[in-house]
């Protein structure tokens, strides 16, 4: 057989650009577990008349046992760095960062997750007006659970590492949203339980709304590669 008739192997065809994510099962499912854990975490809290749990008042006892200057110090960072106007600044920074680089779903993304759970949490604390622990030092309306600024900072962290797909931002993370939910019981603004319902919050809705988001795109370009009117690239308007 001459060289010429030897059977030569085809190149692998690329995949789609409209594959799915292959984070995006993970996600959703990651996503349905913290709506339920967060439904659950609710009817308990719910049941016990709104008021402090024995791990809460264990916790707080704890908390206020180890009050020292340093400790008030480190607190205060994220308590600040994660309040309303700092996470306004830095969420329209982030949006406005994302259309310079030509990411306009990503930056649909950030804006409606935040958006989200703020909608969710904000009303539904002003509803259960939950007491806070007595002496909070940073918060003094009744509106304790859940905890809004674990809830945005969940949020945030959690989709910021969904888009950039980058590992250390899951660790800086994970490091942002655990120092933020010690910062708030540590400074009784919130009780133990109150944070967790907040965590729950963040990992649903930042999830969900990443996998709505994402799947609104394929079902874009899926359309755009259909016309035949349209060949060539998928513009910016449905990557």
């Amino acid at each position: 057989m001459s060289p010429a008739d030897e059977e030569v192997p085809e190149a692998p065809s690329e995949a789609p650009l409209t594959d799915p994510d292959a984070r995006r099962n993970v996600a959703l499912t990651t996503g349905v577990a913290a709506t339920v854990a967060f439904v659950i975490w609710r009817v308990v809290v719910a049941l016990n008349g709104h008021e402090p749990l024995p791990m809460d008042m264990w916790w707080q006892d704890l908390m206020v046992s180890l009050r020292s200057d340093v400790w008030l110090v480190l607190a205060w960072i994220p308590a600040i760095g994660g309040g309303t106007v700092a996470m306004i600044v830095i969420l329209i920074v982030s949006v406005l960062l994302f259309l310079w680089r030509k990411r306009k779903w990503d930056a649909v993304n950030m804006a409606s997750a935040i958006i989200l759970v703020v909608a969710i949490g904000a009303p539904m604390a002003a509803v259960i007006a939950r007491e806070r622990p007595e002496g909070s030092l940073a918060e003094s309306v009744d509106t304790s659970f859940p905890s809004g600024h674990t809830a945005v900072a969940t949020t945030f962290t959690i989709t910021l590492a969904l888009l950039l797909r980058k590992w250390w931002l899951w660790l800086a993370g994970a490091v942002w949203v655990i120092w933020m939910m010690w910062s708030r019981t540590y400074l009784s603004a919130h009780w133990l339980s109150d944070v967790f319902a907040g965590f729950f919050e963040g990992v649903a809705v930042a999830t969900i709304v990443w996998c709505a988001i994402e799947a609104l795109r394929d079902r874009r370009a899926k359309r755009h590669l259909a016309d035949p009117s349209r060949p060539g690239e998928l513009p910016e308007s449905v990557r």
